[in-house]
């Protein structure tokens, strides 16, 4: 029986950030979570690069009495991406499509308002942005995200995961700038396989580490910005 690649998604974050490193004090880049488990993977990157970190929230549009087939999916920003093939094939009406995608716009917008509380999105347009999940193995979500994240206009897209399917890492290689797969073990079989601790991720954890990257981030930058004008008040002064 083969063993774990890590010991949980902190740790898994850790280990990524070394494959993160050409992105470092970057000021254009941005690192964008999808919820929940994504969110600690990618708080170890934002340390680490010293960038800013979001939630990127997906939410597929499954299609009625066969919710797991996907017709499209929406995103965080008002994003909307529509899979045409599904929805030709099952003569899926427009009216059929708004219902469900109504259903999901209104948990998407609780999640927002849950995990981001008052704070703004983050700029998107014109920034290379690292799209991170705690895995990928068929990648659909992921998939889904790069779609939506692509009508924002950022700079660059870069996919970095922990682990995931080696097939499915490589496909997404004609899909972005850069795709990042730390470990591509085989047999693949699940995501949850290569971690000794897979416990789901919590609204609260989510919403606390949030919390606790945007302090570190003022907490760092703030006192730098009130020391830079004090000293500029300082240079005009005679004695």
């Amino acid at each position: 029986m083969e063993t774990a690649e890590f010991r949980d998604r902190f740790a898994a974050g850790k280990f990524l950030t070394e494959k993160l490193e050409h992105y470092r004090n970057q000021p254009a880049v941005i690192v964008l979570a999808l919820p929940r488990g994504g969110v600690p993977v990618a708080f170890e990157i934002a340390e680490r690069l010293d960038a800013p970190l979001d939630v990127f929230i997906v939410r597929k549009l499954g299609v009625p009495g066969h919710e797991e087939l996907a017709m499209g999916a929406i995103a965080s920003g008002g994003v909307r991406v529509l899979n045409e093939e599904v929805i030709q094939h099952l003569g899926i009406s427009e009216s059929w499509i708004n219902s469900v995608a109504m259903q999901e716009q209104e948990e998407l917008e609780r999640r927002e308002r849950l995990y981001r509380g008052a704070r703004p999105p983050l700029e998107i347009s014109g920034h290379t942005a690292i799209l991170v999940d705690d895995g990928l193995a068929t990648g659909s979500s992921m998939r889904a995200a790069v779609r939506a994240l692509r009508l924002m206009h950022p700079a660059r897209i870069v996919v970095a995961v922990p682990v995931a399917a080696r097939d499915t890492c490589n496909q997404f290689r004609g899909e972005v700038d850069e795709i990042i797969c730390g470990k591509t073990p085989e047999p693949f079989l699940a995501v949850g396989r290569w971690y000794e601790d897979f416990r789901p991720t919590s609204d609260q954890e989510v919403c606390d580490l949030l919390n606790r990257a945007a302090h570190l981030r003022r907490a760092k930058y703030v006192p730098a910005q009130k020391a830079g004008g004090r000293e500029m008040q300082g240079a005009g002064r005679t004695n």
